[in-house]
């Protein structure tokens, strides 16, 4: 739904852009294909009304005349995009110095079990000693499901599985918690918010003292996230939202604006089923990456989150002494499938946006099976294969065996091997390109040249 979006937005801006007179004609195709392509994102009628009002006023305007008008028109377009998603990134403020708890809640389905997880291994990667701690005693499976989970990430997790009283278990492992930094809580949730529910979330809130309470939402209930927003704001005080399957076909665009109108933060969202697909949001950059500028500052995030710091520091000291083999291709395939697809990966480098519409439909995905099935070879080789790669080429027989171990034909072999050797030379000669690059961040010069060629400041 979102990538349906971005298109329709794409082709209105370079409409806007393109137009030799900005006429009546122009502005109503233009605010017809936007109005269509807004609801069906399910963004609120009436916001939807007041953005065609305001370009049509814009366009009428007899102040303004050519670029100046474009430009005008244009920047009123992106400003009402950004309000209606929030206008400025809200971020938790969290301390090594002092533990942080934050209490999930929500109603039952919106993905806070796995949310709870999801968060506990994004502030892992940023340095804190994190821990989940299960109250959710009304669930079915509700304790194994997060440990199971935190088994994933490596996260600590605090359950019992017998008790029915969550605040026994809060006292139960009050003093075990103390060691974290920060600790997350799952709470159970409803189908509706009734006046159990409140209750039991006012008293956790008082004995736990959570420093953020955080209202999961799913994408896909669209306006009814506004309702429920209100509703938890003026029941336990939410802190902010973390918004869940915005990867789905969900119409998000009625999530986000509802928090929006209400006044309530989107702190998070949820971009795919693996433990690495949560993303703090950023209105401005998740707006620049709907109309295929790209977003450097979540890639450089999603980069961090994707890559074991230690693994890779292993094949950084391999390449130092000048080796690299199949065990470390092997890492790097993992760390780039970690990224998520690789058309969402390209969305977020300035520029590729708009070249990804270019690209055959099924060539990035036979990328994506190509990666899938080198993995499956490098599984299928000898330890010595493995440490060197060379001899396989030099023997037929072991090219053949490799491919009918992994079930994948011996073109696919000849391939990675030819993929290996071209990766061993570039990184003997430049260390680790460009996934290390992204990995340790930009320097201030690179920020710099990237922020001067696309016109922007890139903060990271």
């Amino acid at each position: 739904m979102l990538d349906k979006l971005g298109a329709a937005l794409k082709k209105s801006f370079d409409k806007i852009a393109n137009a030799i007179f900005i006429d009546k004609k122009t502005i109503d195709s233009i605010v017809k294909e936007l109005q269509r392509a807004l609801l069906e994102a399910d963004v609120n009628v009436q916001l939807v009304m007041q953005i065609s009002e305001k370009l049509r006023n814009a366009a009428a305007d007899e102040r303004a005349r050519g670029v100046e008008k474009r430009e005008h028109i244009i920047k009123l377009l992106h400003d009402e995009l950004l309000n209606i998603s929030g206008k400025e990134k809200e971020e938790l403020k969290l301390s090594k110095k002092k533990q942080t708890r934050i209490m999930l809640v929500g109603l039952y389905g919106s993905g806070k079990t796995t949310a709870s997880a999801k968060l506990g291994n994004y502030y892992t990667k940023r340095g804190f000693k994190s821990a989940l701690l299960g109250l959710d005693v009304h669930r079915p499976a509700a304790p194994e499901q997060l440990e199971q989970l935190a088994q994933k990430a490596n996260l600590k997790c605090f359950i019992d599985k017998e008790e029915k009283n969550a605040l026994s278990i809060w006292k139960k492992h009050k003093k075990e918690l103390e060691k974290f930094d920060l600790v997350i809580i799952d709470t159970a949730g409803r189908h509706d918010l009734d006046n159990e529910l409140v209750a039991e979330i006012k008293r956790l809130n008082k004995e736990i003292k959570p420093d953020y309470v955080i209202l999961v939402i799913a994408a896909d209930i669209g306006q009814a996230a506004k309702k429920q927003a209100a509703e938890f704001k003026r029941a336990c005080g939410i802190s902010g939202v973390i918004i869940t399957r915005m990867d789905s076909t969900a119409k998000a665009g009625g999530a986000l604006t509802a928090c929006a109108e209400t006044g309530t933060k989107v702190l998070f969202i949820g971009t795919g089923e693996k433990i690495n697909d949560i993303e703090e949001f950023n209105p401005s950059a998740f707006i620049s990456r709907l109309l295929g500028m790209g977003d450097l500052q979540s890639l450089v995030e999603k980069v961090k989150l994707a890559t074991d710091k230690e693994a890779q520091k292993k094949v950084e000291d391999r390449l130092k002494e000048g080796k690299f083999t199949m065990d470390d291709f092997y890492e790097q395939l993992k760390s780039m499938q970690n990224l998520g697809p690789l058309d969402k990966v390209m969305e977020l480098i300035p520029g590729l946006g708009k070249a990804k519409e270019k690209i055959p439909e099924n060539l990035l995905g036979a990328q994506e099976e190509k990666m899938k099935k080198w993995k499956y070879a490098i599984g299928s080789m000898t330890k010595e294969e493995r440490e060197n790669p060379e001899i396989i080429e030099k023997q037929t027989s072991r090219i053949q065996r490799i491919a009918k171990g992994a079930g994948i034909p011996t073109s696919d072999i000849r391939s990675l091997l030819k993929q290996y050797k071209m990766i061993k030379e570039f990184a003997s000669g430049k260390g680790m390109g460009d996934m290390a690059d992204l990995q340790k961040g930009f320097s201030q010069k690179q920020l710099q040249k990237l922020a001067k060629k696309f016109g922007k400041k890139i903060r990271i």
